[in-house]
């Protein structure tokens, strides 16, 4: 596959969030909408977006490889395990952010992730959309919730998951391809014709 960042001398079009920063430049053109499976992929995915609630994408993005070493690399097991003191040390890590509970609740979804019989990507990915979906023309026609992202995030509540609003749920779907949100204009909704 060819780089996204440029082809020839011409820039692609992106989606409108995705050009004011070089960090979104790469999520936007490398992870942003493509189908996403894995249980600890999903978990890493499902925690960044509850820390973001409140704050800018861009922050969780430069933060991501500090998350990445003080949440075990996002290994739902290891981080159903951690204790009190594991707690205390994410509190005092500068690199991510701080919120006690935020820190409380990843280590509680993953202990809930842990009782999902059939899995966590197989759970989150049961609210996918099915059947073809208009593509949103621009940013403006992107929205923040669906009934799927209100259902997941009724269900996920009810296998104790918190953090886990329909807003953030629906933000989860965006971010790993259970729904394609790329503008019509943009280069990843029409990869093939692009290159």
């Amino acid at each position: 596959m060819r780089p996204a960042a440029s082809v020839g001398d011409v820039e692609p079009i992106r989606c409108g969030w995705a050009t004011s920063a070089p960090e979104y430049v790469t999520y936007h053109d490398e992870e942003w909408g493509r189908p996403l499976h894995g249980d600890d992929a999903l978990f890493e995915r499902l925690t960044l977006e509850a820390f973001q609630s409140g704050l800018s994408w861009i922050t969780i993005l430069r933060k991501r490889p500090a998350f990445r070493a003080a949440f075990a690399g996002f290994d739902v097991a290891a981080v159903a395990r951690f204790t009190a003191e594991d707690e205390a040390r994410l509190m005092a890590d500068a690199g991510i952010v701080r919120n006690r509970a935020k820190v409380a609740a990843a280590v509680r979804n993953a202990r809930a992730a842990l009782e999902v019989p059939e899995g966590l990507s197989a759970l989150l990915w049961s609210f996918a959309p099915t059947g073809p979906r208009p593509r949103p023309r621009t940013l403006a026609d992107v929205p923040a919730t669906s009934p799927e992202s209100i259902a997941l995030a009724r269900e996920l509540k009810r296998r104790g998951f918190v953090f886990v609003g329909p807003t953030t749920g629906y933000a989860l779907m965006q971010a790993t391809g259970m729904v394609d949100d790329h503008v019509a204009d943009c280069f990843r909704a029409h990869p093939e014709e692009r290159y």
